[in-house]
């Protein structure tokens, strides 16, 4: 997502990353980053909305609810954070 990103609205910094070779690790970094970013964010808003593994037990359709909105949100925030800056 990003490199189409980069490459659409910010054509100077996508040719100087190709031309230097930089491209690839540039990406694999930011992934690496985002991936991480995404993991926390999902277990803190876990945390403070209370889904836990005992509401999953108990009832299985309301945690996927929970745990889908908080992914939802997360991933929101990562690519407004990460990948659309």
């Amino acid at each position: 997502m990003h490199r189409e990103y980069i490459k659409e609205h910010r054509p100077i910094r996508f040719n100087a990353l190709c031309l230097s070779g930089e491209l690839w690790t540039y990406l694999a970094d930011l992934n690496e980053q985002a991936e991480n970013r995404l993991e926390l964010i999902i277990k803190q808003m876990a945390a403070s909305e209370g889904v836990t593994e005992d509401m999953k037990q108990e009832n299985q359709m309301a945690w996927l609810g929970a745990m889908n909105n908080i992914r939802n949100r997360a991933e929101e925030i990562v690519l407004a954070e990460l990948i659309y800056c």
